[in-house]
C-alpha cells in the first residue's frame, strides 16, 4: 500500500453500495418497468408523497432536496457500473423533481395532476438549463437536468396560483 493514498474498500462492501446505489436508482423496481419507466418513476415518488403531504410544503420540498443528493450518488455509480451516460432504468431524478415540483403544488388533487403532468412534460421537453445540465459528469448531469425541469414545472404551479387558476 502506497503511503496517502487509502486502502482498497473490500470487494463486499463495494458489492453492498452498488446494491444500495442499484435500488435507490431504480426505485425499488420502478426503472425496470419496460414502458416508459421515467413515468413510472415519478408515479412511484407519490406514496411518499401522500406520507409527507399533511407535514407541508417544506417536509416534501427537504425530502427533494435529500433525494437529489442521494440520487446524485446512487445515479453515478450505477451509470458507472453499467457503463452507461444516463441508463434508462435510472429513475431517482424523476423521484426528486416531482417532488421538488410537488413542493411548490397547492395542496390537494388538481395541484397534484397538473403538478405531475407539468414534471413529465418539462422532463422530455428540458428547456433551458435542463438540457444543459444533462452534460455535467456522472449523477450530476443525470439529476440535475430533472430538478431543472421541476423548477419550471413549479414556477408555473406558483405562477398558476397567483392567478387563481389554481
Amino acid at each position: 500500500m502506497t503511503p496517502g493514498k487509502p486502502p482498497p474498500i473490500p470487494r463486499t462492501a463495494r458489492r453492498w453500495r452498488y446494491r444500495l446505489a442499484y435500488w435507490l436508482a431504480l426505485w425499488f423496481g420502478c426503472g425496470k418497468a419496460p414502458i416508459a419507466p421515467g413515468t413510472v418513476g415519478t408515479l412511484g415518488a407519490l406514496p411518499l408523497y401522500f406520507l409527507l403531504e399533511p407535514l407541508g410544503p417544506f417536509a416534501i420540498f427537504a425530502l427533494a432536496a435529500v433525494l437529489t443528493v442521494i440520487g446524485i450518488w446512487a445515479a453515478g455509480e450505477v451509470a458507472r457500473i453499467q457503463r452507461a451516460e444516463d441508463p434508462q432504468i435510472i429513475v431517482i431524478d424523476e423521484v426528486a423533481g416531482v417532488m421538488l415540483t410537488l413542493s411548490m403544488s397547492p395542496a390537494g388533487w388538481k395541484g397534484l395532476v397538473v403538478g405531475v403532468v407539468l414534471f413529465r412534460l418539462f422532463d422530455q421537453v428540458k428547456p433551458w438549463p435542463a438540457r444543459q445540465m444533462e452534460s455535467l459528469p456522472g449523477g450530476y448531469g443525470i439529476v440535475l437536468d430533472d430538478v431543472a425541469a421541476a423548477v419550471w414545472a413549479g414556477t408555473l404551479l406558483v405562477a398558476a396560483q397567483l392567478v387563481g387558476w389554481l
